[in-house]
Order: C-alpha cells, then sequence, then structure tokens
C-alpha cells in the first residue's frame, strides 16, 4: 500500500531511534553505578548492561518486499493477479527494516580492598561493577551522534514528501 512505501523510512529510523536510546540508556545506568557495591552473595547487586543489536532478519525484507510488489500486482486489474499464498502473514504490520536490539547484563566484577566499607567481605574486599568509564562514554557520545543522524534522515524524508507534494 502506498503510505506504507511513504513511511517505511520513518517506520526504519524509528528502530534506529529505539536502539540508540537503549544505548544511551545503558551507558547512563552503568555510569551511574559504576561505584554502587553489595555485600557478597546480595541480590541486588547492579551488572554492567550492553545493548546488542540482531542481525538482521532476512525474511523480514523479503516480506517487505513481497508485500510491495503484490500491492502493485492488485492495483490494476490488467496487471499480474497475486495469490493469497503470496502475501506476507505480516502485511499491514510492517516493522521495517532496521534493527532489532537486546539488553544483556555481564556477571564482571572488580574488587577492591577496603576493610571498613560497610560491603566488604571477610577479607576487606569490595565488589563493583566492572565498567569501564572511558568506554562508557564513548558509547554515550557514539550513540547521542547515531540518533542524532537517526533525526536528521526523517527531517530529510519529511521535507522530501513535503516537497513532493507541493508538485
Amino acid at each position: 500500500m502506498l503510505p506504507d512505501r511513504i513511511f517505511s523510512t520513518f517506520k526504519t529510523a524509528s528502530q534506529g531511534l529505539a536502539v540508540q536510546r537503549e544505548k544511551i540508556a545503558a551507558a547512563s545506568r552503568n555510569i551511574a553505578n559504576a561505584s554502587t557495591s553489595a555485600p557478597k552473595g546480595s541480590a541486588n547487586v547492579y551488572r554492567p548492561q550492553s545493548v546488542q543489536t540482531l542481525a538482521p532478519d532476512q525474511n523480514k525484507f523479503k516480506n517487505l518486499l513481497r508485500d510491495s510488489v503484490s500491492s502493485l500486482n492488485r492495483s490494476h486489474p490488467r496487471h499480474l493477479e497475486s495469490s493469497a499464498a503470496g502475501l506476507s502473514e505480516t502485511a499491514g504490520n510492517q516493522q521495517g527494516l532496521g534493527p532489532d536490539f537486546e539488553i544483556s547484563e555481564n556477571d564482571s566484577f572488580r574488587y577492591e580492598y577496603d576493610p571498613n566499607h560497610p560491603d566488604a567481605d571477610e577479607n576487606g574486599m569490595v565488589r563493583y561493577p566492572d565498567i569501564d568509564l572511558v568506554r562508557e562514554m564513548t558509547q554515550l557520545v557514539s550513540a547521542n551522534r547515531l540518533y542524532e543522524a537517526n533525526l536528521s534522515s526523517i527531517e530529510a524524508e519529511k521535507e522530501i514528501i513535503k516537497r513532493s507534494l507541493e508538485i
């Protein structure tokens, strides 16, 4: 359907925005909790988080292309007839071609000697999440720039649509 094709760029960019927004949030949580300790055996210890982008699903692109071609086939009676089997199960519910992601937690910790700390174990060692602040700040800046790039692509698409309607 034509509106789906027009707004597919927005769908794809919005998925990119979601990934970058989650990367910014994960880096911010990691930075905020870099010095958080917990007693040994405690269940509420902070675990460093990272956002993993998933490999693109080739079936998503194939279904999107098939739906696009199928709608072209049905647009005029003289065009090829499409069968019901040619339609995707996700017709009308397209998610765009942007990346998918998942949040993973690491069980990596660093230990510092501080026998006066309330969370120190019997050896005087305090357990902290193993967070590299330089790496987290780099992730934060990079995700912010990619977020801005996705916003720029949305603005460019809006301008293209606006100018095409002026014709």
